[in-house]
C-alpha cells in the first residue's frame, strides 16, 4: 500500500483499508496510517506499531461499523496472540456499534476456523484473508456470525498468487532470483456480501462472488 493507492481506493467508494503482514513494506505509507481514520494494522501488533487497532466507519445507509483486522500465527511471523488482542479491542468499542467486521490475515485454515469459532455471537463476521485463493466454506454460524476461510484475492487470476507464472516457475525450478513482476491477465474480483440486522449485527447470510473484469464493467454500463 502507498498513499497514492490508498487515495485511489476511496475515490473509487473504499469505506475502509485492513492490511497484513506487508502493511509497513512501503514506508511512505507510515505518514497515512497515523492520520488516516478508515486504515487499520493488524491488532496483534505491537502497541507502538504505526497505525490503529480498529476503526468504526459509516456505512452508506447511515450504519456505524466497526473493523478489526488480525494476523494469524500459523507459518506467520511471531505476532501476538490474536484471541487476546481480539478481546482487548472488542471492549474498546462503543456498546451502540452492533456490526462489527473481522479480517483475519491468516495462513492456516484451522487457525481462521478457530477465530471463527471463538467470535461466533460476537461479531457480525470473519472474513479471511492472505492466501489469495477463495475458499467454499461461506456459513453462518450458529451464533450469528458470518465466516470465510479466505476472500480470495482481487488480481490477475492467470497468475502465481497474482505474479506472472514464468517468472515464479523460473525461480522454483532452478533457484534463480528472478522478479516476481504482477501478472495482468485475467484480472477478478473476488469478494464475499453478508446481510445482518443492523439492531443485533447478527449476520443472516453471505454470499461468496467472483466477477471477472468484463463482468464489473458490465455491471457498471447497467447501473449509470
Amino acid at each position: 500500500m502507498t498513499p497514492e493507492i490508498y487515495r485511489e481506493l476511496m475515490q473509487a467508494g473504499v469505506d475502509c483499508v485492513t492490511l497484513g503482514d506487508h502493511i509497513y513494506r512501503r514506508r511512505e505509507i507510515m505518514p497515512l496510517l497515523g492520520a488516516e481514520r478508515n486504515i487499520v494494522k493488524p491488532a496483534n501488533y505491537p502497541s507502538d506499531a504505526p497505525g490503529l487497532n480498529h476503526c468504526v466507519v459509516d456505512s452508506k445507509s447511515g450504519v456505524a461499523i466497526a473493523v478489526i483486522s488480525l494476523m494469524g500465527r500459523v507459518f506467520m511471523k511471531p505476532v501476538d496472540c490474536p484471541w487476546a488482542a481480539v478481546d482487548r479491542v472488542l471492549k474498546l468499542i462503543p456498546s451502540t456499534v452492533k456490526v462489527i467486521c473481522v479480517d483475519f490475515h491468516a495462513e492456516a485454515t484451522s487457525d481462521k476456523q478457530l477465530m471463527g469459532r471463538y467470535l461466533d455471537g460476537r461479531v457480525t463476521s470473519v472474513l479471511g484473508t492472505h492466501t489469495h485463493v477463495p475458499t467454499a466454506d461461506e456459513q453462518v454460524f450458529p451464533g450469528g456470525t458470518a465466516f470465510q476461510c479466505d476472500l480470495g484475492m482481487t488480481g490477475p487470476y492467470e497468475s502465481i498468487l497474482g505474479r506472472r507464472i514464468d517468472r515464479v516457475l523460473l525461480a522454483a525450478r532452478t533457484f534463480v532470483p528472478s522478479a516476481f513482476d504482477v501478472a495482468t491477465e485475467d484480472v477478478r474480483l473476488s469478494a464475499s456480501i453478508v446481510d445482518a440486522d443492523q439492531l443485533t449485527g447478527r449476520a443472516s447470510s453471505i454470499r461468496r462472488i467472483c466477477l471477472k473484469e468484463d463482468d464489473v464493467l458490465d455491471i457498471k454500463c447497467t447501473t449509470t
